[in-house]
């Protein structure tokens, strides 16, 4: 039997699985529900352990185990010199209201028009139980007993409610988490009908500005024009984050970008994009707009940006207030690609707000969290080059991933 023929044959046997999982409701987000996430961890880990992983591990997370927790699983190739191949997903999922716009119970898992529908079953159940279906066709039609690749499977528990503890959970399991390739299970694909794959997304900084002026607002009759007002000081300061060609003028901001390369635009080209269609799902925006030279999909995949994402002070009741106010406000973020430091960003906003702001206010820029970092493998890479190879021979047959991984072994190297 070839690897076709053992999926088809399991098919309804994964269905079953997959709906199983599907009727716990992990969401992570809500205290109600941590025993059904700590219960979807047990379930995925003797699921894979069933599968033919060598281990199937629930870790614990955060301070003395109160995180929600993830399940490591590990089925080592035959051959120790063989790749090592780590895939990412979650087994947590966002919660379900309004449910008066569901048409059938999330947690209640129907089948319609061939496909399964619950929550979770695309983001991401789903895709995880296709990479243990996948491993365990390649390892039963290879005769191997075991994947062509060293496959590890981290599957967080806290994706859905903003991964607080993922950070230290790497750092502590750092060893038994090497790989030479990555693998992201919880992107999007571009169509039903069109084998795509994401190599790379963008990073993301978040930060507030605060702008101070007089002790208390004052009335624009008796000081109007002769003081400094925070929200002047804070319209110029936003409007000039970007200059006349769409680009954003914090310093050094970049310094660190990687091109778009020239194979990345005619790739991002060839793709049936409507940019009229996409604009009605924007919320019906007007017009494209953006970095001058770059087109719709380079700008939003592969180009550095600057949001206001929101601005306060004031006056904003009913009536009118002749006052300077005392105080503005700002919140900005910026979605950084392949090679920007979050702490560089956060330090370059530090400075632009620094030089913009004129004397007689006192600022202050306070950046949320640490940041996320980009990731991007080039397309030219020999993981996305064996993943392509794959994709070629039958997108819908994921086991092929492995089989091609094997084949380029002796080219593969650390994904960047």
């Amino acid at each position: 039997m070839d690897v076709r023929g053992y999926i088809d044959e399991n098919t309804a046997g994964f269905f079953e699985a997959l709906s199983q999982w599907l009727a716990i409701p992990s969401i992570s987000a809500l205290p109600a529900h941590r025993d059904d996430v700590r219960r979807s961890a047990g379930w995925l880990a003797s699921h894979l352990r069933q599968a033919g992983f060598a281990e199937a591990e629930v870790w614990e997370t955060g301070p003395d185990g109160s995180g929600l927790p993830a399940v490591f699983a590990h089925w080592p190739a035959a051959d120790p010199s063989a790749p090592v191949v780590l895939v990412y997903g979650h087994h947590d999922v966002q919660p379900v209201e309004p449910l008066e716009e569901w048409d059938s119970p999330p947690f209640e898992p129907v089948q319609r028009d061939g496909q399964l529908l619950a929550r979770g079953a695309s983001d991401d159940k789903g895709q995880v139980l296709f990479q243990a279906l996948a491993a365990r066709a390649s390892a039963a039609c290879g005769g191997r007993g075991a994947p062509p690749v060293t496959l590890k499977l981290l599957i967080e528990g806290e994706e859905e409610s903003g991964s607080a503890h993922f950070a230290a959970l790497l750092a502590s399991q750092r060893d038994r988490l090497g790989c030479d390739v990555i693998v992201i299970s919880d992107t999007t694909m571009w169509a039903a009908d069109v084998p795509s794959m994401c190599t790379g997304m963008r990073g993301l900084v978040e930060a507030e500005i605060d702008l101070r002026g007089p002790e208390r607002d004052l009335h624009s009759g008796s000081f109007g024009g002769a003081v400094p007002n925070p929200l002047h000081a804070l319209a110029d300061l936003l409007a000039g984050l970007h200059d006349r060609d769409g680009r954003v003028t914090l310093p050094g901001f970049y310094d660190k970008v990687v091109p778009v390369s020239a194979a990345e635009r005619e790739m991002f080209a060839r793709l049936p994009f409507d940019e009229a269609a996409w604009l009605e799902e924007a919320g019906h925006s007007g017009a494209a707009a953006g970095e001058a030279g770059f087109s719709t999909l380079e700008r939003i995949w592969a180009r550095p940006t600057a949001e206001i994402n929101g601005m306060w002070g004031g006056h904003t009741g009913p009536g009118g207030k002749t006052i300077i106010p005392g105080q503005a406000h700002a919140k900005v973020s910026f979605r950084l690609v392949a090679r920007q430091d979050p702490d560089d960003v956060a330090a370059a906003l530090r400075e632009y707000v620094a030089r913009r702001t004129p004397p007689g206010i006192e600022a202050s820029v306070t950046v949320t969290g640490p940041g996320v970092r980009p990731c991007f493998s080039p397309p030219g890479s020999s993981a996305v080059r064996a993943a392509r190879r794959a994709m070629l021979k039958g997108a819908e047959a994921a086991a092929y991933l492995w089989d091609e991984l094997a084949a380029a072994a002796g080219e593969l190297t650390a994904a960047p």
